[in-house]
Formats: C-alpha cells, structure tokens, sequence
C-alpha cells in the first residue's frame, strides 16, 4: 500500500516528480503518481485529496507550476504532512510558483522545497515517515553515506587528474 502519493497538475511536472519517484524507489517506500489538476477537474482533485488518508497516504507531493494551488488545496483538505515543489516555469523562472506554495495562510503549512526540488521532496517525506520507522532511518542512513563516498570518489578522481596533469 502506498504510503506517498506524489501528485502533479500536468504531464510537464514529471521530469521533476519522476526524480522523487525514484528517491522513494531507492528507500523502498511504497507511492502513487498522479496527474490531477485541480483547476480543470475539481471533483476528482477534491476525491483524492479527500480519500488519501483513508488509502494510506501519510505523505503528500504536490509540484505545481505557475499559480501553484495544488499543494496548498491538498493542504487544507488532507490532514496530514504536504510538501510542495515549485515548478520552473518560463515567464518568472518558477519564482511565481515558489511564492504561490510558500505563502499559504495560517493554519494550512505547506512544507516547500527548491524550484524543481524532487529529491528533496522525497527526502523530507522519508525523515517525515522515519520519525515512526527505524528500518526506514537505517535507510536514509545508508543513502546519505552513498552520498558521501560519490563526493569522496568525486574529489578523490578529480585530485589525481590534477597529479597526473
């Protein structure tokens, strides 16, 4: 059962949204993908949001682009954690979309990554699920350490090219 939904309003968001699917993979953190806006069909938008909880969801994904209302209607209907990734957008570079998710009224938090911030939209989902999970913290434990040893692989590659310039 999938314990994520991560949810888009448009097929353009998938190039970002893909990269918190594969995070979630890497974890083995069971999700959902969903194309759902919730301007052009808000009944289906409001059925999901409404249901989420009651599907297993404990997490919510919303990237939103432009106006940005996805994330924050997720907010104010599913009652727990949702964390918004603004979409670069070519008019303002994704500033409109960042402003939108991040200036939620009170009493509705979004959680808001950087522009395009898939990864790290899965990476806060999985300490969010964590905080109940240690086999989940072992795992983040080891993707961080992964981490570290590409950037020492990295330095370490980059350190004998300059020795053997």
């Amino acid at each position: 059962m999938a314990t994520v939904s991560i949810v888009m309003g448009s097929d353009s968001d998938l190039p970002v949204m893909e990269k918190a699917a594969a995070v979630l993979d890497i974890l083995g953190i069971d999700y959902e993908m969903r194309i759902i806006s919730a301007h052009r069909e808000p009944d289906i938008f409001f059925e999901y949001a409404r249901t989420a909880e009651e599907r297993g969801i404990r997490v919510v994904i919303a990237g939103a682009g432009m106006a940005a209302h996805l994330p924050g209607m997720c907010a104010a209907i599913f009652p727990l954690p949702v964390i918004g990734i603004p979409m670069h957008t070519t008019s303002l570079g994704g500033r409109d979309s960042l402003y939108s998710i991040v200036q939620m009224p009170s009493g509705i938090p979004v959680a808001t990554v950087a522009i395009g911030g898939g990864v790290n939209a899965a990476l806060l989902a999985a300490r969010i699920l964590a905080v109940s999970d240690q086999e989940l913290r072992g795992r983040l434990a080891d993707y961080t350490r992964d981490m570290k040893e590409q950037v020492e692989a990295k330095d370490a590659a980059l350190q004998e090219r300059i020795r053997n310039k």
